[in-house]
Order: C-alpha cells, then sequence, then structure tokens
C-alpha cells in the first residue's frame, strides 16, 4: 500500500526546505489573494527566513521573496 506524505502548513515548515503546494484552504478573500501572489497548488516554495520572533516569515514562489504572517502562511498545504 503506498504511504501518502503528510500535508503540513507552510507555517510549520523548518527553514530552506522546498516543498509543493498541494492546496490552499482558508477565508475564499484571503486565499484568493494568496493564489494571485502565485501560491497555486504544484509550485514549490521555501521559506527562507523568519523574523526575531517568528513572524512574519519571508517565502520564496515562482522566483519571489514574500513576506506572509504565519496565520496567512497556515492556510496553504504542502508535501
Amino acid at each position: 500500500m503506498p504511504v501518502t506524505p503528510a500535508l503540513l502548513s507552510l507555517a510549520e515548515i523548518p527553514l530552506n526546505q522546498w516543498r509543493r503546494i498541494k492546496k490552499v484552504e482558508g477565508p475564499r478573500q484571503e486565499c484568493s489573494r494568496l493564489m494571485d501572489l502565485g501560491f497555486t497548488p504544484g509550485e514549490e516554495v521555501i521559506v527562507t527566513q523568519a523574523s526575531p520572533l517568528g513572524d512574519p516569515i519571508v517565502i520564496r514562489v515562482r522566483g519571489a521573496l514574500l513576506a506572509l504572517r504565519k496565520r496567512e502562511a497556515a492556510w496553504i498545504l504542502v508535501t
């Protein structure tokens, strides 16, 4: 029986690990904005930095660096 990879939120993954977006779930309007920024299923993302207190975090997606609050990053599920 094949093992399916566990889904984690982007807010949970360690720094400097490439992951693939599986889905974006959360408030419709906010998730629509995230998808407009490039956070779409199938895209590869990496968390490159975190502020000293851990929020916000800096994420590279589609060659762009974007800062997101952890509550927003929690809506982006990755494998």
